[in-house]
């Protein structure tokens, strides 16, 4: 999830942890172990782009991890806290509120790599990254806690909080194996022979899902609203395999292949090759020149291809925000 959720989720979990004895003081040391995991961020700054996408939540969201550390921050926070909270409890806090972050991003399209150093990353794809419904009743919660100093009603405040954003994420979790199977119905009165279909929500809301289909020699890419009355329609595009094969070997294209696992197509503009990551979408379906939401330019230079991210505008936000909006309404 986005930073901000996470500090929030963070505080919440730390107020539940050690509220009583540490008061406001959690918001601190929430902030701190919500945003703890998502550090590999500033590791990718200074290495190849493509290894900063196979890093990100890796080791730093794993439980492994979080095992051997939480004694470590919790010894820390023991000790500046000197005799508020014991090493026990300070571990639990640490524990809990590192788990938390990767559990919620389980949810998203992206996934992690909670049981590090396997390589699976675990993604459930039934949130999107920034969801204000999920957010907002932490917000309100932490809002009454920190200006209430009774602990009986301050933890009463944050596990409603809880509670709420909780139900939210169990109910994207209904709402996805609906939408699957409203796709799943689509595709067998079409006829459609698959090998593997995903289902995730678009931004901002649980009502328009997005559907990846997988065929033997195309991905089908569709969309449906809850408000939908209309049959769900699929856009064809091929996997291009020929294109693939210029790009075997290249230890960028191996990379991506594996960040992307598998759901990806190659195309060609204007002599160059580009690599386009299907998990996340169009930014728009124009049918001769598709954008997709992460595509990825190879550049020849003295050593090799390599691979560089094509950069997004807000135009394109824009654009794709505008076409939700009106999509959400249904068919």
């Amino acid at each position: 999830m986005d930073s901000f959720t996470q500090i929030v989720l963070g505080i919440a979990v730390a107020e539940v942890c050690a509220g009583k004895k540490l008061k406001n003081r959690t918001f601190i040391y929430g902030a701190i172990l919500g945003t703890l995991p998502d550090l590999d961020v500033i590791v990718g700054l200074f290495i190849n782009p493509v290894d900063a996408i196979l890093i990100h939540r890796g080791i730093s969201h794993s439980l492994f991890l979080f095992l051997l550390i939480s004694p470590v921050l919790g010894w820390l926070i023991s000790k500046l806290e000197k005799g508020k909270i014991i090493f026990f409890s300070a571990t639990n806090m640490a524990f809990w509120g590192l788990l938390t972050h990767v559990l919620l991003d389980m949810f998203t399209s992206w996934g992690t790599q909670i049981l590090w150093p396997l390589e699976p990353r675990l993604a459930l794809k039934t949130i999107f990254v920034i969801d204000p419904l999920y957010t907002i009743p932490l917000i309100v919660a932490l809002v009454f806690v920190w200006k209430t100093k009774n602990t009986t009603l301050r933890n009463k405040y944050i596990i409603r909080g809880l509670i709420i954003s909780s139900f939210y994420l169990l109910l994207s979790c209904f709402i996805k194996l609906y939408t699957l199977s409203q796709f799943e119905k689509a595709l067998k009165n079409q006829g459609i022979q698959y090998s593997e279909i995903i289902v995730k929500p678009t931004a901002f809301n649980l009502i328009l899902w997005n559907a990846n289909v997988a065929t033997s020699d195309n991905y089908l890419l569709s969309d449906y609203s809850l408000f939908d009355t209309q049959p769900i329609s699929f856009v064809v595009y091929s996997k291009n395999k020929i294109l693939e094969k210029q790009l075997l070997g290249n230890s960028d294209f191996e990379k991506l292949k594996k960040a992307s696992e598998g759901w990806y197509i190659i195309s060609k503009k204007d002599g160059d090759l580009y690599f386009n990551d299907l998990r996340f979408g169009l930014l728009n379906d124009n049918p001769t020149n598709p954008q997709f939401a992460f595509s990825y330019q190879f550049i020849q230079n003295p050593a090799g291809m390599h691979a560089i991210e094509v950069p997004k505008s807000k135009r394109d936000g824009k654009k794709l925000l505008q076409k939700i909006f009106t999509r959400l309404k249904g068919n």
